[in-house]
């Protein structure tokens, strides 16, 4: 005598089994896109210290009693610099009155192997010659 089997205990459907597929394979996209993003941003952060590594390791020479008035330009670990120090001209300083420091505007480019352009502005006192 044969039984007929009900087609609930048959086991997965093709569709259940599609389904499931379809489900995993959107996870797994997810995760790759996550993966992609935080590599590109791990990648952006390490550009950005090396510029600000590179950029630190320059503005001492800026510091420099001795720089003059004029442009100094160089490359470290294969990013162009370059200072220019002049005298700093502004309505609040009167140039003809006698006081022992002089100000100067410095101002400090510094360019990245990929481009990139990072520009310091500052101003430093200096003691006036004799």
């Amino acid at each position: 005598m044969l039984r007929a089997r009900p087609h609930d205990s048959a086991g997965f459907t093709l569709i259940e089994v599609l389904v499931a597929l379809a489900v995993v394979a959107a996870s797994i996209s997810a995760i790759g896109a996550l993966v992609a993003v935080s590599m590109r941003g791990t990648q952006s952060i390490e550009r950005r210290v090396a510029f600000r590594e590179t950029l630190r390791s320059i503005v001492p020479l800026a510091d420099r009693h001795d720089l003059q008035p004029g442009r100094a330009t160089g490359t470290t670990a294969g990013y162009g610099w370059r200072i220019d120090v002049a005298p700093y001209v502004s309505n609040l300083v009167d140039p003809r009155t006698a006081t022992p420091w002089q100000p100067q505007s410095v101002v400090i480019t510094v360019r990245s192997p990929s481009g990139q352009l990072l520009r310091i502005e500052t101003i430093r006192l200096r003691r006036r010659p004799g």
